[in-house]
């Protein structure tokens, strides 16, 4: 439990280094020393394009069609809705889907096996771990990670998967589920795997942060690979005139691709605990709401409880993928108890992290959000269609 306070701890101090929050004098020599790292970062990150686009290394095809999806930033473009409703839509036409994911931050196996895999005298192989088969769940979000159970609880007919090594999930899934069409979730820097479609999703509220990327910027390569995307995702669009000069600016990256504009849109709220009981979004209007969140943008969250009539009388961010314990929840409850709070309110990502605790006053909800296309319908359909005739 210490070690992940402080790994979070850690993981804020160097956010804050990033976004030019920290102005102490060390923190102005850490800030250069990240500026250094961030150059042979971006050279590591270019030669290993380079070898796959030279065939020094070569990219796997395993006879199925692979549709990535992914961003060059590190988290917070709303990546989870965009997977799903891809899956939903492509199940809905026919295809056979199935969605791959490494299962970021999901429990690990143990020390001891680990190291019976690499000194063993017979290789040992970890089984996939098949978070939902399609028709219920078989992990929970420990072993799966939020995002894959996530999809998994949210995805009926649509098995999903988690490891590492993706090329062994994409032939697990064939084999077992007949599946003709693969998705690739948080795929764009995963090169192993060969993928006949590439969607990249940027933020166009925060689109590329401060241009650098990691570690001194949130970047996990530089912008000028925008040219690999094939669809462009405008999320948390609002429709404003700055969305014109964005889509100038990757136009002189990437002249092909289509972009399409899409909001994260709130479609209802529901109960933590106990799950199938929802309201309408005027649920919460008048009402004192606490907020509680663990993701890489908790202001967007917070943003649409208000303006949905919410009145945020208390609010408690933690580390994006924070795995939640019973004592921080219920000291979080104290608080909204003090606070006039009739109802606690997180993400859909965070419900699923979160330990059953006793009491129910105040009721802990979560809110449901959805992809909603605001232009580029015929761009999302041909990209659909492309799909399905491939």
């Amino acid at each position: 439990m210490k070690i992940r306070h402080l790994v979070e701890n850690l993981e804020q101090y160097f956010i804050g280094l990033i976004l030019e929050q920290r102005k102490g004098w060390f923190d102005r020599v850490m800030t250069v020393f990240l500026f250094i790292c961030s150059r042979f970062y971006r050279m590591g990150s270019q030669f290993r394009l380079w070898m796959y686009d030279k065939r020094v290394i070569r990219n796997r095809a395993i006879g199925c069609l692979v549709v990535s999806i992914g961003n060059l930033s590190c988290g917070g473009t709303g990546k989870t809705p965009v997977v799903e409703v891809f899956a939903k839509t492509l199940h809905q036409k026919g295809r056979k889907v199935a969605v791959l994911s490494r299962g970021y931050r999901s429990k690990q196996r143990s020390l001891w096996f680990k190291l019976t895999h690499m000194f063993g005298k017979r290789k040992l192989e970890a089984p996939i771990k098949v978070v939902s088969d399609g028709k219920k769940l078989l992990l929970d979000s420990t072993y799966a990670g939020d995002e894959p159970y996530m999809l998994a609880t949210n995805l009926k007919g649509v098995p999903v998967l988690v490891d590492k090594d993706r090329v062994r999930l994409g032939l697990y899934a064939i084999e077992h589920f007949q599946t003709d069409t693969l998705i690739l979730d948080d795929g764009f820097q995963y090169l192993d795997l060969m993928s006949h479609i590439n969607i990249l999703l940027v933020d166009s509220t925060d689109p590329f942060c401060n241009h650098h990327v990691l570690p001194r910027g949130l970047l996990r390569e530089p912008i000028k690979n925008i040219r690999r995307a094939d669809y462009i995702f405008l999320t948390k669009s609002n429709g404003g005139n700055h969305l014109r000069h964005l889509k100038t600016f990757m136009r002189r990256h990437n002249r092909r691709a289509e972009i399409i504009e899409c909001c994260h849109r709130p479609q209802y709220v529901e109960m933590v605990y106990d799950r199938g009981k929802r309201q309408n979004l005027e649920f919460m209007r008048g009402r004192k709401i606490a907020a509680i969140s663990g993701i890489a943008r908790p202001e967007s969250f917070e943003a649409f409880l208000i303006e949905h009539g919410a009145e945020v009388v208390a609010t408690s961010r933690f580390a994006d993928h924070h795995r939640f314990t019973e004592n921080e929840l219920i000291k979080f409850r104290d608080l909204a108890i003090e606070t006039g709070a009739e109802i606690i309110m997180t993400t859909e990502k965070d419900a699923v992290r979160m330990p059953l605790i006793n009491g129910e006053s105040p009721p802990f909800y979560f809110l449901r959000i959805e992809i909603d296309i605001l232009s580029g319908q015929e761009s999302f359909d041909q990209c659909i269609s492309r799909i399905c005739f491939l």
